[in-house]
């Protein structure tokens, strides 16, 4: 049995049975899951977690199933990468890259939350699920949907990267291309979800699918020698991410799992849909909804759901955010490729961009620990920097050819081996 007390309103405090809902009756808050904590305190150790699978699974006492999981036996615990030669070039003495661009099986952070979303599903009795999706979670939900012998509708906007629609179609859903933004994809998918009996994770199953983030968390805190860093620069769409990287860090400091937590979490969003970034900048009390216009698609959310907890979560670390245009995005995708050998998408770009920023600006100290969270394979977004990439050169299959036309382009002093 799980340690799942039930759903409680993040706003008004009142509380639900674990059941397919999302939002409270009384004041419209959203819901999240609670727990049982002096029950896990008593359970939970380092030894514990460390014993178990190789996957988000090591930790599925802090993850709001009853039984045991049923889907993502092999998604996440992905690889912290100490990147010396980032540092480097980015002048900070400790980075590291947690690379969720390897990610089984769709290559994205969204496994870990769709295998604990579907897992709950099938617990709850669905036999249909659904998302609105910017892409990442199209793929995904199709994956692990398949997997699970479910039927899947998925609804995205019309203009995704066409990588995302192949890494969907490929595993036969319905998918649904709908004339709008994500917001409006959205919007749609609401009221479909009020009038069909499906599971939409990221809407009547968001409490317990927001929970699969918590993963990225803790394995940066395990992968650290059960630690947490000075900063941790994040992706902002929903805002879901990034405020559930927070409750998995306070979560093992209440377990006593680590040490007090005196991380910084740092907002990421691109130009063109930066609407909790201007909000964290500007010290604005509300979101100003804003219409998408970015290559950074996964981040391209106009209206985020958690965007006032995330803002909030940015504040309670004593953390900030940055802005990172198009061109300052291609350019993160090819310094993280370059130094690191890790090709992620536009959102990773969005991110090292960012990261880079805040450092130069003196928000990051140079002599602190900083983590860069990668969220998503550069295989799903090529066309956003193939314009900026270098052309491959092209030879007869001679020698001569090659010397002639490779060899003496070598600039002169350079050493020949």
């Amino acid at each position: 049995m799980g340690f799942v007390k039930g759903l409680k309103c993040r706003e008004c405090g009142r509380t639900y049975k674990a059941e397919a809902i999302y939002v409270c009756e009384f004041c419209f808050g959203s819901l999240e899951v609670d727990y049982d904590y002096d029950a896990l305190k008593k359970k939970v150790t380092r030894q514990r977690i460390a014993s178990g699978p190789s996957s988000l699974w090591r930790y599925r006492d802090l993850l709001p199933l009853d039984g045991e999981p049923t889907v993502g036996f092999y998604s996440g615990f992905t690889p912290l990468v100490k990147a010396d030669r980032l540092a480097n070039e980015l002048g900070i003495r400790e980075l590291y890259i947690k690379d969720d661009s390897v990610c089984h099986p769709t290559l994205s952070f969204k496994d870990r939350v769709v295998a604990v979303a579907l897992s709950k599903a099938k617990e709850l009795g669905f036999d249909t699920v659904a998302c609105a999706s910017t892409g990442n979670l199209a793929n995904a939900v199709s994956a692990h949907g398949a997997w699970a012998g479910l039927k899947r509708y998925i609804f995205i906007p019309y203009d995704l990267e066409q990588a995302k629609v192949l890494g969907t179609l490929v595993f036969a859903p319905n998918l649904i291309m709908v004339r709008g933004n994500y917001d409006d994809v959205n919007r749609l998918s609401s009221e479909i979800a009020a009038k069909y009996h499906w599971g939409f994770v990221n809407i009547n199953i968001r409490p317990y699918y927001a929970e699969g983030s918590k993963t990225f968390g803790f394995e940066i805190a395990e992968q650290l020698g059960w630690r947490t860093p000075d900063h941790v620069v994040c992706p902002v769409a929903s805002g879901s991410l990034l405020t559930k990287i927070w409750k998995g860090f306070k979560e093992f400091e209440k377990l006593g799992l680590i040490d007090s937590v005196k991380t910084s979490l740092h907002c990421a969003q691109p130009e063109g849909c930066s609407p909790v970034a201007d909000m964290i900048l500007s010290g604005a009390d509300a979101i100003r909804p804003v219409k998408p216009k970015t290559i950074a698609k996964s981040l391209a959310i106009g209206n985020p759901a958690d965007g006032y907890y995330a803002r909030d979560v940015v504040a309670q670390s004593g953390g900030t955010a940055g802005i990172a245009s198009d061109d300052e995005i291609r350019e993160g995708i090819q310094l993280l490729a370059q130094a690191e050998g890790i090709f992620t998408e536009t959102a990773g770009g969005v991110t090292v961009a960012v990261a880079k920023k805040l450092v130069e600006a003196g928000k990051i100290a140079k002599n602190q620990s900083i983590v860069i969270a990668i969220t998503g394979n550069g295989l799903k977004t090529q066309d956003a920097v193939q314009s900026s990439l270098q052309k491959a050169l092209e030879i007869e299959p001679s020698l001569k050819s090659f010397e002639s036309k490779i060899l003496a382009s070598v600039p002169s002093g350079s050493s020949i081996k």
